[in-house]
């Protein structure tokens, strides 16, 4: 028996931008469109309505916008968090770190193109993240080498272990590529993963990317 398909919930306050996504998106055959909002109030409240398994939001709306939304539905205060991709024309490296500190689960250019934007779909509902390669490369770039480990604010320090798994996973690296270079177990890296989110209060693997980037914490 076929599972059920991804539903997806489209805020936007572009009805061209909405009637192209839901062309996209309703072509492939895991996938389903169930709702659309013009603005971002609009859109928060149909999410909590509707519970989506991902919502797709762009950044400029109008009443709440993009950051706002997935703050709201995301975020660590959200009561029955949602998977939120942001969808945006606008790179600006200030509307990265917000998105991901909210909670998103992607950050994706539109100018990214179909096959991405399903793929982030997809690996959002996995409990993956997707966030364009044009922004994680400068991203990445922009990093420099800190002086000594970061430890979280009010929190146990990350073990070295975790440190080396934060750097591998902020430059890309699944649980199977992390295990292969560690040489352990993909389950241990799994259980490593979980101890670094509880220590760092983050929902997911993009929080903890997110938490690097501003850290500055990579590989040597």
């Amino acid at each position: 028996m076929n599972s059920a398909p991804i539903r997806v919930l489209l805020a936007d306050d572009q009805e061209s931008i909405r009637s192209a996504f839901r062309m996209i998106l309703d072509a492939q055959p895991d996938i389903h469109v169930i709702g659309e909002a013009a603005d971002g109030t609009a859109a928060v409240e149909l999410a909590r309505h509707l519970k989506p398994d991902v919502v797709l939001a762009d950044i400029r709306m109008p009443r709440i916008d993009g950051l706002e939304l997935t703050r709201l539905l995301a975020g660590p205060d959200a009561p029955v968090p949602l998977r939120v991709v942001v969808v945006t024309t606008f790179d600006l490296d200030e509307y990265v770190h917000a998105a991901l500190r909210n909670g998103a689960s992607g950050f994706l250019l539109k100018r990214s193109g179909p096959a991405l934007l399903i793929e982030a779909i997809r690996a959002a509902v996995a409990g993956d993240t997707l966030i364009s390669p044009q922004i994680t490369v400068r991203l990445l770039r922009e990093l420099t080498k800190p002086t000594a480990a970061p430890t979280p604010e009010g929190e146990e320090p990350l073990t070295d272990r975790e440190l080396e798994i934060v750097r591998l996973l902020a430059d890309g690296g699944t649980n199977a590529e992390i295990a292969a270079k560690l040489i352990i177990a993909a389950g241990t890296v799994k259980n490593h993963v979980a101890s670094i989110q509880r220590k760092l209060r983050v929902r997911n693997r993009v929080g903890i990317a997110a938490w690097a980037w501003e850290h500055g914490v990579r590989r040597s």
